[in-house]
């Protein structure tokens, strides 16, 4: 499956993407995708090839004039309510605030609001991460809750955890259908 946008198209991952990756996952911006952190460029291989086998809900994004993977996004049914999908989006810093972002998780959530069955897309952003923050407003999600102390990815320098503040947007399909009929 690919889907293509004005500038981007997000298709399944490709072992050819392991440096591409490895570029954007050296050193996660946010603290959620810590785990996801690559070391080398074996393990990136390793994850390219992993990704590759996800053909329906998780891709590269790809910008369309150089074919370089900036990032990914991804999402798969909610264990508890198949027809409800929660999306992750990542791009390498460089390729931030210049509606990339935008322009993928719409094209993404479009596919699944169309194409996979979604009735609702719901996203998690720490209280800190303002860009992700805006981009689900802007997306037309609306935010849902506020967890505090809710998780924790990364560690304290005293080895204990540290928890982090997180809100949570959503969007259902018919909100999804009404905003886009407009546009």
């Amino acid at each position: 499956m690919t889907i293509e946008t004005e500038r981007l198209i997000l298709r399944p991952f490709r072992a050819g993407d392991a440096e591409d990756m490895l570029a954007y996952l050296k050193k996660p911006a946010v603290n959620c995708f810590a785990d996801m952190a690559l070391h080398s460029l074996e393990e990136a291989q390793k994850e390219a090839i992993k990704r590759s086998s996800d053909t329906e809900y998780y891709f590269a994004v790809v910008l369309k004039d150089s074919g370089k993977v900036i990032g990914e996004i991804f999402a798969h049914p909610d264990e508890y309510s198949p027809d409800s999908f929660s999306p992750c989006w990542m791009l390498c810093e460089s390729c931030q605030g210049k509606g990339y972002a935008f322009e993928a998780a719409f094209a993404f959530f479009d596919y699944l609001f169309n194409e996979k069955g979604a009735r609702r897309i719901y996203a998690y952003t720490e209280d800190c991460n303002k860009p992700s923050q805006r981009l689900c407003e802007k997306l037309g999600m609306r935010k849902e809750g506020e967890f505090i102390e809710y998780i924790s990815f990364v560690k304290n320098p005293d080895g204990t955890d540290r928890y982090e503040n997180t809100y949570q947007y959503a969007v259902l399909k018919r909100e999804w259908l009404g905003k886009t009929q407009k546009q």
